[in-house]
This record gives structure tokens, sequence and C-alpha cells, in this order.
């Protein structure tokens, strides 16, 4: 029987690579953080990674064990699932995760201008009906500039065909430097090959990430879904502008569930 979320919560409220700031707090309670996470934190001048709606947090966790030279922060709101990647973080000793409990809409009160070189947005909820709430979205992108580094790296890694293809179009519309696309990461669906350009375009890093699956990730390609993956830059300066097409909508909402929404489409 697993840990129940009360006994979770009390277990991360001693964990000394939890935060745990929800909106109700980091409203009345300043970040004194905020723009020393390298020194009073991590203690070390690596490079800062955040991954946005980490969940149990094993991506976090196993980004940082192909990187020992880098820092990685898994974020989420939901506290029980972060849970299992802090505790696995603290069992294996590894000094460069930490884990921030708050709402990704207020992310840029906790990192200042410069602090953070990447994100990573895994698995994130498409939110078909709302695009204010993708956190792909230029509304998203420019609380992102406000921490991340000119130029700073964004890697969406999804099954989502919808939120893969709304991405692809605010890319192009902003003109984002785009660094590699694929539709079928791990090459095994819909008959994809790839070239031989595409072979050589998937560098080391990609050929690391590979290796790193998590478990609702091997449910999809199970269910024989495409894992789709992308990375651009976002340069700090430039404005943004929302792309107006019209979508399909994923035909399921996660494993064992039907679509969303009656629509057949959406911007």
């Amino acid at each position: 029987m697993g840990k129940g979320k009360l006994a979770k919560f009390a277990d991360m409220a001693t964990y000394e690579n939890v935060f745990q700031y929800p909106f109700s707090v980091v409203e009345h309670v300043p970040f004194d953080m905020k723009g020393h996470w390298h020194e009073q934190y991590f203690h070390n001048d690596h490079p800062i990674v955040l991954e946005l709606g980490c969940g149990k947090g094993e991506y976090t966790v196993e980004l940082a064990k192909l990187y020992p030279d880098m820092n990685f922060i898994g974020v989420d709101i939901k506290g029980a699932r972060m849970w299992t990647g802090a505790t696995q973080a603290l069992k294996e000793g590894l000094k460069n995760v930490a884990f921030l409990r708050t709402s990704i809409e207020i992310i840029d009160r906790f990192f200042a201008e410069d602090e953070v070189q990447e994100i990573w947005l895994t698995f994130s909820d498409p939110q078909m009906k709302n695009p204010r709430k993708r956190l792909t979205s230029t509304y998203f992108m420019e609380r992102y500039r406000r921490f991340l580094v000119d130029g700073g790296i964004i890697h969406l890694k999804t099954d989502s065909n919808f939120l893969f293809t709304y991405t692809s179009y605010m890319v192009e519309k902003n003109r984002l430097p785009l660094l590699f696309r694929t539709e079928d990461l791990y090459g095994t669906g819909n008959g994809e090959t790839r070239t031989t350009s595409q072979l050589s375009a998937l560098n080391s890093q990609l050929e690391k990430i590979l290796t790193i699956q998590t478990y609702y990730e091997s449910m999809w390609i199970a269910r024989g879904l495409n894992i789709r993956y992308m990375k651009f830059r976002l340069p700090r300066t430039g404005e943004l502008t929302e792309p107006d097409v019209e979508i399909e909508l994923d035909d399921y909402r996660s494993y064992h569930r039907s679509k969303r929404s009656s629509k057949e489409t959406a911007k």
C-alpha cells in the first residue's frame, strides 16, 4: 500500500531539497533565495535547469543523474506526487536536485534574471480549451523571459499532437530559433524512418535523454502513441504573438480516458 498524502506532506516538510510556496504563501512571504540558488542551495555555479510540471519528479531525478555538472529543479503544485522524486533524490544523495512546490503561473517570483539556462516541459497538459494555460503559450514565454538567459533553451517532450502542433506554430510565428524537432523521438511509430541528417542531429544530449522513459511514457508508447520532441531558443527581446490557427484536438485525454471535448478543433 502506498504512503498516504498526509504522510508524504509531513515528510516533505522536513526535506532539505523541497521548497513549498503555494500561491497563498508566496503572496505574503517573499522568496529570499530568488537570485541566490547557486550560493545558498547548490553551492556551485553550474547551469540551472527547470522541469515545469514535474509530476512525480522522476524525469528531474534522471536528468540530474545524467548531468552531474548541471543543477535541476522540478516544479509542480501537487506535492504528493513530488514526494516520489524528492525522496529518491535524498536516498541517492543527489546534491544537484531540488523541488519547488508552487503554481507555474507565478514561477517568475522564484528566479532572478539570467538565473536559469534551460526549461524542460515534459508531458504537460495540452490545455486544448485555454491557450493561456498552455506552458508553451506566449503568455508563459513572457514569464520565462524574466529569468531565462537570453537565448535559453526550452525543451518540449509530449505525446500530445495538439500541444506539439500548437507549439510548432508558436515557434514559427515568432521566428524562434528551432534547434531540433521530431514527431517520433524513438523512431518506432507510424513507420517513420530518420534520414542521415536527422540521425546526425541526434546529438549526445538527445542520445542520453532517449534513455529516460517515465512510467506513463512507457504506457503511451505501448499504446502506439508517438513521443514528440522539440527544442528551441527563447530570445529575450521581440514581441511575441499567439498563432491564429485551428488545430485538431487529441482524440484522448490520458490512459483509458476519452477525448475532452465534443469539438473537433481548437486554437
